[in-house]
């Protein structure tokens, strides 16, 4: 690109660069100095990442290029690639080497926190509505498509399942463009603070944890089982055990795609009623899909292929996903109507005291808490962050969790709807 070309770009507040593969070339470099760092033995390295969780920074550092109009998140496909392409076959990889029987010994209670985040949204969205109109009203004063509680459903739908639920919220509450647009920065902005919230805590899991008396035994049994099949498989990998790791991976999600193509159409047109469960994505089958084939896999000898890095494969697919995702945050959209991000916050703030108080309760270890949240919020983009920001192999109860709300998302938000309406 030539200097004219590259003013003339500035001069219009247009992308300096909206070439993708080039993009990817940037947030390939910044995920490699994370690493990079993180992992050094400099002091002043080793002190920063004690604060701050190198997951965390492969997610804001890739934000700061859209921020600064370096690129534009909205238009690149890298997201688009990722979730659809890397993602299932993260799924796969990660949930290859899962053990049922260890995390069904997990017990209830993360069952019990993932439900309370679903009820602390449900609730959480009407109240942070009447709070905020006690110092607004026009907040209660817009009629038509443009009113507030239309496009709040959407983030309900969002934050109890996924993107479907929140495009089905869209369309049966009739939200209108404008307030859409503007619900889906609260959306993308409060839900990555409180995921960054998140893994802030699990690098501190440990001591909170011992505070609140939590009982972690049963996390610990699943690490060390983890770590004694590691230690009974585990062998430098060959180009041969790659090739099987990214043909299984990669072999998955295209059947993922083709199972989505036959499905979809199916229930799309012989049960019209089952778009509320998000039977009418092709995403969610694709991960639905991907995850169930994971889990059959793990019953067979290609669980081995864990000793070979598939979860490390896994997780750097994981982490390109990340980076692309945060590409699509720009944090001084909290500016353009601040008004809505109060409300966002609000609404997150009652969701986590109840995560928190529940927790403590029940006396749960952190790691339910945060992926109980995480699953309905996240959903299964974001769900096996949180949860391998524990340890990699919870990763997969992220997963499972995640398709859980994906399956009550759209009913759970649709109540949510009618108590905003009732307001």
């Amino acid at each position: 690109m030539s200097n004219e070309k590259v003013l003339e770009q500035v001069v219009n507040h247009g992308p300096l660069i909206t070439n993708d593969a080039t993009v990817l070339g940037f947030v390939a470099i910044l995920l490699g100095l994370v690493f990079y760092t993180s992992t050094s033995n400099n002091v002043f390295w080793q002190k920063f990442y004690r604060f701050v969780p190198a997951v965390l920074l492969c997610y804001f550092l890739p934000s700061l290029l859209n921020t600064f109009g370096i690129i534009d998140g909205e238009e690149s496909q890298l997201y688009y690639v990722s979730s659809r392409f890397l993602l299932p076959a993260c799924l796969v990889l990660l949930t290859l080497s899962v053990d049922l029987k260890a995390i069904a010994q997990l017990g209830s209670k993360a069952l019990i926190l993932f439900f309370t985040g679903t009820f602390g949204i449900v609730i959480g969205g009407p109240i942070a509505l009447l709070v905020v109109s006690g110092f607004a009203p026009e907040m209660l004063g817009v009629e038509g498509p443009e009113a507030v509680w239309r496009g709040m459903t959407t983030v309900a739908g969002s934050w109890i399942g996924g993107g479907a639920n929140q495009a089905a919220m869209k369309e049966i509450y009739g939200a209108g463009d404008q307030i859409f647009s503007a619900m889906v920065t609260v959306d993308v902005i409060v839900a990555n603070l409180w995921m960054a919230v998140l893994l802030i805590m699990a690098a501190n899991a440990k001591s909170i944890d011992a505070k609140t008396g939590a009982d972690t035994s049963a996390i610990t049994a699943l690490k060390e089982q983890v770590e004694n099949f590691h230690a009974k498989y585990s062998r430098i990998p060959t180009l041969a055990d790659l090739m099987i790791i990214l043909s299984i991976g990669l072999g998955v999600t295209g059947f993922a795609h083709l199972f989505a193509d036959i499905i979809t159409p199916y229930f799309v047109s012989n049960y019209p009623d089952l778009a509320r469960f998000s039977f009418h994505s092709k995403f969610f089958w694709m991960i639905v899909f991907a995850t169930t084939v994971g889990i059959v896999l793990s019953f067979t000898r290609a669980r081995q292929l864990e000793g070979v890095g598939a979860s490390k494969v896994g997780s750097a697919f994981l982490y390109i996903l990340i980076v692309s995702i945060g590409i699509r945050m720009d944090v001084t959209m909290i500016m353009d109507a601040p008004i809505y991000f109060i409300i966002g916050v609000i609404w997150m703030v009652i969701h986590a005291l109840l995560m928190l108080t529940v927790a403590k309760l029940i006396k749960a270890p952190l790691f339910y808490m945060a992926v109980g949240s995480q699953a309905n919020v996240g959903g299964a983009a974001s769900a096996p962050i949180v949860a391998a920001a524990f340890h990699p192999s919870l990763a997969p109860v992220g997963v499972l969790l995640a398709v859980l709300g994906y399956t009550v998302g759209t009913y759970m938000a649709w109540l949510c709807g009618q108590i905003l309406q009732a307001i």
